[in-house]
């Protein structure tokens, strides 16, 4: 059963992956004619939407992988826990539309939107990861301490997609999206610290 559960939510987030290239229209035939005119036709925005979410959800899936792999098994309030991860997943689809198109790019309220969209998803999963420790569910129970340093870098990415959100609202999209470049700094130092942090737990060997 715990298989059949992983292997639907795989499912979920492959079909999620394949629904952002419907945000990507074809240009026109005349926009291939030239570089400037090909950027231009919008396609370029649409294009950076599409990866910069099919990178999202790459990262969502293997987060959820490396989770799963954590636990025994998923009871009923983990599986509901990781239905509505999986279901804000798929959202971004929509969301991601409102950020890609060059209609509505440089409004506000799409990239609010996507950023509550990611930092929802990311919450939700670090829930669901308290809730499978707290119902015994993990293979290898974790210290409090490496429980609470791994809770900690889990939560520096929605942490960063909800601070863009004020940044978004007072001066434009374009520097609220900005913010959320700051993570490829910010998530490499938390994993690290989380990592030190469980190192330190470890008993040395005798001489």
């Amino acid at each position: 059963m715990f298989g059949r559960d992983v292997s639907y939510i795989d499912a979920v987030y492959g079909f999620a992956a394949t629904l952002l290239i419907a945000n990507v229209d074809a240009p026109p035939a005349a926009a291939w004619r030239s570089l400037d005119a090909l950027v231009a036709s919008g396609v370029v925005f649409q294009a950076f939407g599409f990866i910069l979410s099919f990178t999202v959800i790459a990262v969502f899936w293997r987060l959820n992988v490396r989770l799963t792999r954590l636990f025994t098994g998923l009871d009923s309030v983990t599986t509901i826990l990781n239905l509505v991860a999986a279901a804000g997943v798929i959202f971004l689809a929509f969301t991601t539309q409102g950020i890609s198109d060059p209609a509505s790019s440089h409004l506000r309220i799409p990239t609010v939107l996507y950023a509550v969209n990611v930092a929802l998803v990311s919450i939700c999963m670090s829930i669901m990861y308290e809730v499978a420790r707290a119902r015994g569910l993990l293979r290898h129970p974790t210290s409090r301490r490496q429980n609470a340093a791994d809770l900690a870098a889990g939560l520096v990415a929605p942490m960063v997609f909800l601070a863009s959100i004020p940044v978004t609202i007072v001066w434009g999209a374009i520097p609220g999206r900005w913010c959320w470049a700051a993570l490829i700094v910010l998530s490499p130092i938390a994993g690290l610290l989380a990592a030190r942090t469980g190192d330190t737990r470890k008993p040395r060997r005798k001489g």
